[in-house]
């Protein structure tokens, strides 16, 4: 999917694979994180929030949880961290990141209560009162104020199958009374999800009809008078989106595949952000005609398309690559042609990282020329050994 706009937009991060891969720096299987382009990225995006007053935090579930990443993103100025569930909040924390948001697809659960509001978390996205009712109780025990915010879902609303769940606009003022009533919670704004997608017709990036629902609770908020309420609209977030958030009165968003430059609009443009990370794996063996490589990074919506294969970007060919069929386990990928066993395999697509079993390996210097593996990570940004060089 991103793999031609890479080799013209970072071809360092290219050739710094393929050099990786043959001195057995990494093991196939792992996608390298190109810090310097993650971090220009990043800047440009910090630059623009800025000129529009929108707060920005970082999602990192797409390249795994990174702490690393995180702790540069929280150097340049973002607020903190948005974990998409409570495993990544307690990653987050570990690593003592700042989040700014928790809760918003996955709620979080009674065990993990505790550990996570203690970490002074900015905003808590609920979309059930029992879950508030079970944040202000240990919000009371711990002696903080915790302000929420409320994930809202109309009839008119899209779903993603899997993440259903969301407050009607039209009982807002009765969960407003409700946690009116209790000490230790306040409202500290609304959100939906998505709020913003790229459309392929009109080739950018415009609101959903999620939004419809957001708007709802803006103009309550209004008749309410209610001030300092945090508008996050996140999906999508990235130096092209930040007018349009702006625009609707979104005052937070939540940059992911933003950071790496690779939502749907830098497939199809060339935008300030680049392409910052790319799969590496390795030829395993040919069969009837056809090469395959070493699997494990398999995301269903990726869209994969093409490979280089080869020693270098120089002398690399890029052939046709497909995962297996949904039905079966992504331990090979297959080429559409043979290849040479051992040759390195790089491909570059849509991903989320967390959802793999990949390694991640987080380099610096790419892009000045002089490439040094800051860190190995599995897919859950907890950091592992390069015990395959163990003598």
């Amino acid at each position: 999917m991103f793999l031609e706009k890479t080799v013209k937009r970072n071809p360092k991060l290219i050739e710094c694979a393929f050099d990786l891969h043959e001195k057995g720096e990494i093991l196939p299987d792992t996608y390298i994180l190109d810090l310097d382009a993650i971090t220009q990225n990043a800047r440009i995006m910090k630059k623009e929030a800025d000129r529009y007053g929108i707060d920005l935090y970082f999602m990192l579930k797409q390249i795994g949880r990174n702490p690393l990443i995180a702790s540069k993103l929280l150097e340049i100025g973002f607020k903190g961290a948005v974990a998409v569930d409570y495993k990544e909040a307690l990653v987050m924390i570990e690593n003592g990141i700042h989040i700014s948001n928790v809760g918003h697809l996955v709620q979080i659960p009674k065990a993990a209560m505790k550990k996570i509001l203690s970490a002074k978390v900015d905003y808590v996205t609920v979309y059930s009162r029992e879950i508030i009712k079970e944040i202000d109780d240990c919000a009371a025990k711990i002696n903080i104020v915790q302000k929420l915010l409320i994930r809202l879902s109309d009839e008119d609303s899209q779903l993603y199958s899997g993440q259903e769940g969301g407050f009607r606009s039209s009982e807002l003022e009765d969960l407003y009374q409700f946690i009116e009533t209790l000490d230790n919670v306040k409202l500290g704004g609304f959100t939906v999800f998505p709020a913003l997608l790229y459309d392929e017709k009109e080739k950018k990036i415009l609101p959903t009809d999620n939004m419809k629902a957001l708007d709802r609770a803006i103009e309550f908020a209004r008749n309410r008078k209610l001030e300092d309420l945090n508008i996050n609209i996140p999906s999508a977030t990235c130096f092209a989106s930040l007018p349009l958030i702006s625009k609707l009165h979104g005052t937070s968003g939540e940059p992911g595949h933003g950071l790496s430059g690779t939502t749907p609009l830098h497939r199809y443009s060339d935008q300030p952000e680049i392409p910052a990370y790319v799969y590496v794996s390795e030829i395993s063996h040919n069969y009837e005609g056809r090469a395959f490589c070493y699997g494990g990074g398999h995301y269903r919506r990726s869209h994969m398309e093409n490979v280089l294969v080869g020693k270098s970007l120089k002398e690399a060919r890029e052939y046709r690559v497909a995962a297996p069929s949904e039905e079966s386990i992504d331990y090979h990928y297959e080429i559409k042609g043979e290849c040479e066993v051992g040759d390195c395999a790089i491909m570059a697509y849509r991903t989320q990282i967390f959802t793999t079993r990949s390694h991640v390996a987080v380099v610096s210097g790419i892009q000045s020329g002089d490439p040094q593996i800051l860190g190995l990570f599995n897919a859950q940004g907890e950091t592992i050994r390069n015990g395959w060089k163990d003598e």
